[in-house]
């Protein structure tokens, strides 16, 4: 018999060296809104959806408290499909950025003394004790900058301190701001922006897989679209996947500390994201994606 293809079919990974997760996660940006500006979703697709990736083995959620559309927010969301969580079930939020009732994504950041009430409104929201994994995300979309975050991280260490926060992570940071965040509190987890048709945060990337530090991409399936890469469409062709899947192939292969975050608001996405958990990519594939062949 096939063995049935899961979330863990990927593997897994120990989150600051104590919370197993499947490296096939889900993000869940897209459960509010599909694209930037757009209507909300339905609110009942969305629940099925996260109720089904957790059916598929996903035990690892990412998500924000500014993630929303109008009513729609992703960590009402979570709640109403997922509370009371099941075991194991790891959900990670991040805090930094600002976003008003208005405004279509975030704006800028937040005062470093509303940080508190930011993981506070996440606690609500979610329905939770204590949040497993915070991260901390300075700047917008523009290439991470070396502005100093010690004293907004050292905010949230604070917390961690008090048991409010289990792990901490940093979000859309340089080598020399991940570098001062451990000097602070231990990171257990780095998400910047990374697919296989733009691996520009490599270093940072060895630097995580060397420290024990999972590394998160965010867009990992290119962002605004998926990318018109000839190198991923004819690896597709080869295995008979699709191209989304061979982007998240291509990430769980680079390194053992990716960890694959895919968001949907599709049903059948989020299967055929979950079914790239069982796609082994060659050599010569990688060899390919990377322009390294």
């Amino acid at each position: 018999m096939t063995e049935e293809i899961s979330a863990a079919s990927a593997g897994h990974w120990e989150l600051g060296g104590d919370l197993r997760v499947a490296r096939m996660g889900f993000g869940a940006m897209r459960l509010p809104v599909s694209t930037l500006g757009g209507p909300p979703n339905d609110r009942g697709t969305a629940l099925k959806i996260l109720r089904r990736a957790v059916e598929l083995g996903v035990d690892h959620i990412d998500t924000a408290a500014f993630y929303f559309q109008g009513d729609l927010a992703a960590n009402e969301l979570i709640r109403a499909a997922l509370h009371p969580y099941p075991d194991g079930l790891v959900i990670a939020t991040k805090v930094g950025p600002s976003r008003g009732p208005g405004d279509l994504a975030p704006t800028g950041q937040m005062p470093t003394s509303e940080l508190r009430a930011e993981v506070e409104r996440n606690l609500r929201e979610l329905g939770r004790d204590h949040l497993d994994l915070v991260y901390l995300r300075p700047g917008g979309l523009e290439p991470p900058g070396d502005e100093p975050i010690g004293e907004r991280f050292a905010v949230l260490a604070g917390l961690r301190e008090e048991g409010l926060i289990r792990h901490l992570g940093v979000s859309h940071v340089s080598a020399a701001q991940l570098a001062e965040a451990r000097e602070i509190a231990p990171v257990a987890a780095v998400q910047n922006r990374f697919d296989v048709t733009m691996p520009a945060d490599t270093e940072l990337l060895e630097i995580c897989a060397r420290d024990g530090i999972a590394y998160v991409p965010y867009f990992p399936l290119g962002g605004f679209g998926l990318p018109e890469d000839d190198r991923v469409e004819r690896v597709a062709r080869r295995h008979g996947a699709t191209t989304a899947q061979v982007l998240l192939a291509g990430l769980l292969a680079l390194s053992p500390a990716m960890l694959a975050i895919p968001g949907t608001s599709s049903p059948a996405h989020l299967e055929e994201n979950i079914a790239a958990a069982g796609l082994r990519l060659t050599e010569d594939d990688l060899a390919a994606l990377t322009g390294t062949g």
